[in-house]
């Protein structure tokens, strides 16, 4: 049996289901790619009671995350837990660990969400999420990181690198409108961890490790706390050369443009920012990734001033290690997008550049559905279609869409990881993978 029709038995005798009960392949071709159906990783109830910050009432699993060495990690939220999880499969789909999955975070005072998952050497699992902690600011919000050094089967006390009173991990848009989640963590090949987030006041720090995670130096603020244009949504990665890159949009600004800095100091100070993309438009959630040939990718989530309620997603790339981009495209909708997309995450490997985001539904009803898009010689780019299964029920994100939901395996699969809502009914989170050429 293939691997992944393998992976879909063994989670469904699990107690796992495909989304929305289907049991059929997926056999529609996206751009010359089969994906297997969705495979339920945690479900829930679907209840989220008014906001009274860590007493409030919300009971649903939402915030997946994916990352890929040989295995599969997916870390997700248990909102009625207040805390992340971590289910960590083989490569053959074989669950890792019999009993279910690994509290993370391990903290049922307070909320934990939107985690972001990050393999590294000899068993290590590197896990950096944003725990709603008041501790004095008018936003609560701290970014806290915890790693593992047995293949996720136990972590450390989660460690708090920004503590800060400006709500950590808050993407502001406008005083009354931010998304959470706005963090990210990279791994170099050299090993150095390299965490980034926002805060509501405005500031973007980041914090990078020698130690595999044992410690953090002192956060370099990137952009100031208090500035009028306040950083949102921030993107890390590492070049060949060993040069670190962070990306981010800007809130309190309908004409946002993608902001770059870089550090060739391995995260000790950074250059002044650079604007990448220049518009009318309004740019937003940039995904940052560097291919094999040393080629930096970007991807960010476009408005047009003409056609606002249309959301596009952009991409552009640099041969210079970040100094100078290309021009920017827009991706195209196929036929079974007709409304918009937004939030992309971005991926790279040997089988080229791969794109996945949120799609828009129609009418006002929010995001349903999960897009793809690549590109085999990095530039040449299938239009973005729905991946199979995941439009049927709305989409979740309900802390914020500032996720990273995109990994590819070396064995060439493409991971994907979706969540929904269904009000007053089920949430769910799913891992979608395609299949391989010589599977059948």
């Amino acid at each position: 049996m293939p691997r992944l029709r393998r992976l879909l038995a063994i989670l469904t005798t699990a107690g796992l289901t495909a989304c929305g009960g289907h049991t059929e392949t997926a056999d529609a071709s996206h751009g010359g790619i089969a994906w297997e159906p969705p495979v339920q990783v945690a479900s829930g109830d679907a209840w989220q009671g008014p906001w009274r910050m860590n007493e409030s009432d919300f009971r649903y699993v939402d915030d997946p995350s994916v990352a890929a060495d040989d295995a599969i990690a997916v870390a997700w939220v248990d909102q009625a837990r207040k805390d992340v999880m971590l289910t960590v499969f083989e490569a053959d789909g074989t669950p890792r660990f019999s009993d279910g999955p690994v509290n993370v975070s391990r903290s049922p005072e307070a909320f934990s969400w939107l985690p972001r998952v990050v393999f590294g050497d000899d068993g290590a699992v590197y896990v950096l999420w944003q725990e709603i902690l008041f501790t004095g600011g008018s936003h609560g919000g701290e970014i806290l990181f915890a790693h593992s050094e047995d293949g996720g089967r136990t972590f450390g006390d989660p460690v708090n690198l920004s503590r800060s009173t400006a709500g950590a991990g808050k993407g502001r848009l406008t005083a009354e409108h931010w998304h959470n989640g706005s963090l990210d963590l990279v791994r170099a090949s050299n090993g150095r961890l390299y965490a980034a987030w926002t805060e509501y006041e405005g500031g973007l720090w980041v914090a990078a490790s020698t130690d595999g995670g044992k410690q953090f130096s002192a956060p370099v603020e990137v952009v100031a706390t208090g500035s009028a244009a306040p950083a949102r949504g921030p993107t890390l990665a590492v070049t060949a050369e060993g040069v670190v890159l962070v990306s981010w949009t800007v809130g309190e600004d309908p004409a946002a443009d993608i902001h770059l800095a870089r550090s060739t100091d391995g995260g000790q100070s950074f250059s002044d920012p650079q604007r990448v993309h220049v518009s009318p438009g309004h740019a937003d959630a940039p995904a940052l990734a560097v291919d094999g040939n040393g080629r930096v990718h970007l991807a960010w989530g476009y408005r047009d001033p003409d056609a606002p309620r249309q959301g596009r997603i952009a991409l552009a790339h640099s041969d210079d290690d970040g100094i100078n981009f290309s021009d920017a495209q827009l991706l195209d909708h196929g036929d079974d997008v007709p409304h918009s997309a937004a939030f992309p995450s971005l991926a790279v490997g040997d089988n080229g550049v791969h794109v996945v985001a949120e799609r828009i539904h129609d009418a006002g009803r929010g995001f349903q559905g999960l897009l793809h898009a690549w590109a085999a010689d990095g530039e040449t780019f299938t239009e973005l279609r729905t991946l199979p299964g995941t439009d049927a029920a709305p989409s979740g994100g309900r802390q914020g869409l500032l996720m990273r939901k995109l990994a590819l395996h070396p064995d060439g699969r493409i991971l994907a990881v979706h969540s929904t809502f269904d009000q007053g009914r089920r949430s769910g989170v799913y891992l979608l993978a395609s299949r391989r050429k010589n599977d059948t």
